[in-house]
């Protein structure tokens, strides 16, 4: 069964970014090699604009899974997009052992 819309259909060897919580993300970041992140980055990037229109067309407090999976997708782009643009790598440079745990978080 597909993980996104028909429309998105490309995306679909990304899904394994396709994670609900921003721990989840966050962990997925720093597990990832720089070329997997890029690659993700490379993919979804180009698409963002057109997801979003995509997700904006249903509301949020009914998404059906496949649109929740795509919005998904979207929160690891963002969750990717320093390590790509500003630091390459998948840490924030110069932080150590630091770490911040999300207690708040976007619903859906």
């Amino acid at each position: 069964m597909p993980m996104f819309p028909t429309e998105f259909a490309d995306l679909e060897p990304f899904a394994d970014w396709c994670l609900p919580t921003e721990a989840q993300r966050y962990r997925k970041r720093l597990g990832s090699t720089m070329d997997e992140i890029q690659a993700f980055y490379d993919v979804i990037t180009p698409r963002a604009e057109d997801a979003i229109s995509y997700c904006d067309k249903f509301s949020l407090d009914d998404l059906p899974d496949d649109v929740l999976n795509l919005m998904h997708l979207l929160y690891s782009m963002v969750t990717v997009s320093f390590p790509v643009e500003c630091w390459s790598q998948p840490r924030v440079p110069d932080s150590g052992a630091t770490s911040l745990d999300c207690v708040a978080e976007p619903v859906p």
